[in-house]
């Protein structure tokens, strides 16, 4: 019999649980992220009692501290300083880099413009003049074409497989759509058109948009339909089935492009899922001139600059550039004069 998964707002003081309910339901956040958020908020619950208790700020006692009593009271108390300390502590003792650091701010900032902005309970926001952590900023790592093209193959070749038509589907809207993980393990039957022409799915924030399938998508959805209509389930529509006729789950999907991933020589590369939906998107900018506002959309990004990060250029064209530089054909005629210079001091 499986173990029920713990609750994770469990031992949680009410005002976080009620947070909580508050970004699921309100604001629609997923899962995932509220559980993120909750778990970075008891970190630093603990991090506040146990410097004010005198407590040990690491190890098992750290992570026994009773935090489910504290009220508004204890929030109201807490300091612009007490944050940055925590903010040092998370840097220095538990080796935080800055993306870290910054997601704990961003937990602490949302509970306290929920406590202070929509329940009103106290007025001063200790965390509001509070910048976040600058971050390193990293070009998006992503396949090139032609690997691309090797983990399609490397699916084509698996004739062993009994879910090669689907795996193929799924790649192949990895690679050409740009959506994410979650995005497409919920995609369902009736979220596609009858033609093939696009597809429905749920992004971040519970915001649906409407994904357009390119010539590739509906080839391989094409050949992967007949197989998941003739497949019997108790009453899921999901498009993606995993072996055992259910909805096929993140984590399935995630072990399958690491094994194609495998197959295909690039596991030492460290590529992810998350990477086919950077590929996707560098493919479409840089060799397909994709407008960066349309591929905003494409991908469903809120703001602009988070698109951004897909203008960078790629090497061969920096190469290229150097090249039609005009003054890229001057030659260097000081060597010549060097020799002759040497030849008569000799």
């Amino acid at each position: 019999m499986a173990r029920p998964k713990k609750d994770y707002r469990e031992g949680l003081p009410a005002l976080v649980k009620d947070f909580a309910t508050y970004k699921l339901t309100i604001q629609g956040c997923s899962e995932k992220t509220v559980r993120e958020y909750l778990l970075d908020l008891r970190t630093f619950l603990r991090y506040m009692t146990a410097v004010r208790e005198g407590l040990p700020t690491e190890g098992e006692e750290f992570a026994e501290i009773d935090i489910s009593h504290l009220d508004t009271a204890f929030f109201a108390s807490v300091t612009t300083g007490e944050i940055y300390d925590f903010l040092g502590y998370t840097k220095k003792d538990r080796e935080n880099e800055s993306k870290a650091m910054a997601r704990k701010l961003s937990a602490i900032k949302s509970f306290y413009k929920y406590l202070t902005v929509k329940q009103k309970l106290f007025d001063n926001n200790p965390a509001i003049t509070i910048e976040t952590p600058k971050q390193k900023k990293q070009l998006p790592k992503h396949l090139s074409l032609t690997e691309s093209v090797d983990l399609l193959e490397a699916v084509e070749g698996d004739t062993d497989s009994r879910s090669r038509q689907r795996d193929f589907a799924i790649l192949t809207l990895f690679l050409n759509c740009g959506m994410r993980l979650s995005e497409l393990a919920g995609i369902s039957l009736p979220d596609l058109d009858t033609e093939l022409r696009s597809l429905r799915v749920m992004g971040k924030g519970a915001k649906e948009r409407i994904i357009y399938l390119n010539d590739a998508c509906r080839e391989a959805l094409n050949d992967y339909l007949p197989i998941r209509l003739a497949t019997p389930t108790k009453g899921d529509n999901a498009l993606f089935l995993s072996n055992r006729n259910q909805r096929i789950s993140v984590k399935t999907v995630q072990w399958m492009v690491y094994k194609y991933l495998k197959s295909a020589g690039l596991e030492y590369k460290h590529y992810s899922t998350h990477k086919l939906r950077h590929t996707a998107a560098t493919l479409m900018y840089q060799t397909g001139q994709v407008d960066i506002r349309v591929l905003k959309d494409i991908l469903g990004h809120e703001q602009l600059n988070t698109t951004q990060i897909y203008t960078h250029v790629a090497n061969a064209d920096m190469e290229a550039a150097m090249a039609k530089n005009p003054l890229a054909s001057h030659k260097n005629s000081i060597k010549e004069n060097t020799s002759e210079t040497d030849s008569e001091n000799d």
